[in-house]
C-alpha cells in the first residue's frame, strides 16, 4: 500500500497539494508535493538526528543496513510491479537492480563492520626530540552531518532512495535528506517504508532518513541551499548537476557536490583487434549501446576505427545488429524528447552520415546509427555530448596519430575502453596515459555497462562525468564522500573516540 506522503522523523507527513506519477499503464497513484517549508523539516530533523547516529558503533549501524536490505527483499514484488509500471523497466531488470541495491547495503555492513575505511593513523608522542619534542597525535575519518541525496531517474533503485548515495551516507554516519523523483514516486514510496521499518527495528533515531516527494525547483534549490546540508550526492543531467553545484558554491558556507553527470563512454578499437574480431565487437557494441533503451551512464555511445575496409566491415555489422533491436519504452516522456533532440543535433553535425535511421515518437526509443571522420569530430566539439538513448557514433580515423589526437579531445568521461589483442600493445601503451586523465574506469576488451558494486571500482571522472573527480558514487570507496579527517593532538584516552582506542 503507497504512503503517498513525504517521510520527515518518522512520520508521513501530507499535504493539501498532490501530482501524479505517470505510469506506463495503469492508473496514476497521488503523492503529496514537496514544499521549501517541508524541506526545511526535514534538514532539521536530520541534523537533530547526527549527534546520536554518528555515535552508533560500527556493528550498530552495520546492522541496520543489513536490517534495511532485509525489509526492501521483502516488499520485492511489490517494489518489482510499481517499478514496471512507473518505468517500463522489464521485471528482470528491476529484479536484479533490486539485488544490487541490497547487496551494496551488506557490502558497505561489511566494510564498516572491518574499520579500514576510518584511515586510523597514530604518531606516538617524542618528548625528548631535539629541538623540539613531538606530541602524540591521533588521525581517522569522521562524519560529516547530514547528506542532501537526489534520486536518479534511470535507476529507481540502485541510485535513488535506498541506492549507493544513500547507502555509503548511512554507512558513514551521516544522516540523509532524499528528494525523490518524480519518474518514480511510487517505487520510492515503498522503499521509503522498508527503511522506516528498519528504523524501528533497529532503534535508530527516526530523522536518520527523511524523503521529500516531488515538488518544483525551488524545493531541490533549497535543499542544497539548507544551511544544515553539509555536502550533496546527484546523478542526472550535466545541465541539472551543473545547476545544483553552482548553488553549491555561491552558498555563504559552500559545501561539496559529488555529482555524476554526463559521458560518452568511448571505445577504440586497434587495429589488430578491428581486424580479428570487427563483427563480434559490433555486435557486442550493438548489444551493449541498446541496452535498456540505451539509459545508462556507461552507454558506450562513441566508436573510434582506423578507416579502412575492416572499419567499414565493423559498421556494416553493427548497423545489421542494431536493425534488430525494436522500440523500447523510456523512463520518461522528458527522456524520450531529449533523446529526440540529441538525436537531430547529432544527424545536423558537419560530416555525419546516417547509417541507421528510425522512427521514434512518444515515449519510445529505437536506436541510431552515425558515422564520422576524426577530422570532423575534432572540429566539432558538440558530437562528443552525450546522447542519453540508444545512439551510436562511429568516428573513422586516418591513423594512429589522429586516432590519439580524438583522445586528447575528449572531455571528462566514467569510462574508456580499448578493444586491443596482443599485436595492440604498443598502440595501447601509447593511448593509456591519456585515457587515465579522461576517465576514471578503463576496461580492455569489453563494455562499460554494468558496473560493478566492490571495493575498487570508479565511477566518476574529470568533469563532466563528474563534478569531483577524485571520487567515486559506487563501491566502497564512496563512503569517503561523506567523511573528513580529524586529528587529535594529546587528547586524554578517555576523550578519544572509540574507534581510535
Amino acid at each position: 500500500m503507497l504512503m503517498g506522503h513525504h517521510l520527515i522523523a518518522g512520520a508521513w507527513v501530507g499535504g493539501e497539494d498532490t501530482f501524479a506519477n505517470m505510469p506506463v499503464s495503469g492508473d496514476a497513484d497521488q503523492f503529496a508535493i514537496g514544499t521549501v517549508d517541508l524541506v526545511d523539516r526535514a534538514c532539521r530533523a536530520a541534523e537533530a538526528t547526527f549527534s546520536a547516529y554518528s555515535a552508533t558503533t560500527r556493528g550498530e549501524r552495520a546492522a541496520f543496513l543489513r536490517a534495511i536490505a532485509d525489509e526492501i527483499e521483502a516488499r520485492g514484488a511489490e517494489i518489482t510491479a510499481m517499478g514496471s509500471k512507473e518505468t517500463g523497466l522489464p521485471e528482470a531488470r528491476l529484479d536484479g537492480e533490486r539485488g544490487r541495491t541490497t547487496g551494496q547495503l551488506r557490502l558497505f555492513a561489511d566494510h564498516i563492520e572491518a574499520g579500514d575505511y576510518l584511515d586510523r593513523r597514530h604518531d606516538a608522542a617524542l618528548p625528548d626530540r631535539a629541538p623540539l619534542p613531538r606530541p602524540e597525535l591521533y588521525m581517522m575519518q569522521r562524519p560529516i552531518g547530514p547528506v542532501a541525496v537526489f534520486g536518479a531517474s534511470n535507476f529507481p533503485l540502485a541510485f535513488s532512495v535506498a541506492g549507493g548515495d544513500t547507502a555509503s551516507a548511512l554507512a558513514a554516519g551521516c544522516p540523509v535528506v532524499v528528494k525523490g523523483h518524480t519518474a518514480h514516486p511510487g517505487t520510492g514510496d515503498i522503499v521509503a517504508q522498508a527503511i522506516a521499518a528498519a528504523i524501528q527495528a533497529c532503534a535508530m533515531p527516526p530523522g536518520v532518513f527523511n524523503l521529500i516527494q516531488g515538488g518544483n525547483r525551488e524545493v531541490g534549490q533549497a535543499l542544497v541551499r539548507h544551511p544544515l546540508i553539509r555536502a550533496v550526492g546527484f546523478t542526472g543531467s550535466l545541465g541539472g548537476g551543473r545547476a545544483l553545484f553552482d548553488l553549491c558554491a555561491a552558498r555563504p558556507e559552500p559545501i561539496p557536490f559529488f555529482g555524476e553527470l554526463g559521458s560518452v563512454n568511448p571505445m577504440f578499437l586497434l587495429a589488430r583487434a578491428l581486424d580479428a574480431r570487427g563483427p563480434e565487437i559490433a555486435a557486442g557494441w550493438a548489444g551493449s549501446l541498446g541496452m535498456g533503451a540505451g539509459q545508462f551512464c556507461t552507454n558506450p555511445g562513441v566508436a573510434v576505427v582506423m578507416a579502412g575496409a575492416q572499419a567499414d566491415g565493423f559498421a556494416k555489422a553493427a548497423t545489421e545488429a542494431l536493425s534488430q533491436t525494436g522500440p523500447q519504452v523510456m523512463l520518461t516522456d522528458g527522456i524520450a524528447a531529449a533523446y529526440r533532440d540529441g538525436r537531430d543535433r547529432v544527424a545536423g553535425g558537419t560530416g555525419v552520415q546516417a547509417l541507421l535511421s528510425s522512427t521514434c515518437d512518444l515515449r519510445n526509443a529505437t536506436p541510431y546509427l552515425y558515422q564520422t571522420t576524426g577530422a570532423a569530430w575534432l572540429a566539432d566539439d558538440s558530437l562528443g555530448e552525450e546522447v542519453f538513448g540508444p545512439l551510436g557514433l562511429i568516428v573513422t580515423v586516418a591513423d594512429a596519430t589522429e586516432m590519439q589526437a580524438v583522445a586528447a579531445s575528449l572531455q571528462g568521461q566514467l569510462t574508456c575502453t580499448l578493444h586491443m589483442d596482443p599485436g595492440d600493445t604498443a598502440q595501447a601503451a601509447g593511448l593509456l596515459p591519456v585515457l587515465e586523465r579522461k576517465a576514471g574506469r578503463i576496461l580492455a576488451n569489453g563494455f562499460p555497462t554494468g558496473v560493478e558494486v566492490s571495493d575498487t571500482m570508479v565511477h566518476g571522472g574529470p568533469y563532466p562525468a563528474s563534478t569531483n573527480f577524485g571520487a567515486t558514487s559506487v563501491g566502497t570507496l564512496s563512503i569517503r564522500r561523506w567523511l573528513r579527517p580529524v586529528c587529535y593532538q594529546n587528547l586524554p584516552q578517555d576523550l578519544l573516540p572509540t574507534d581510535l582506542t
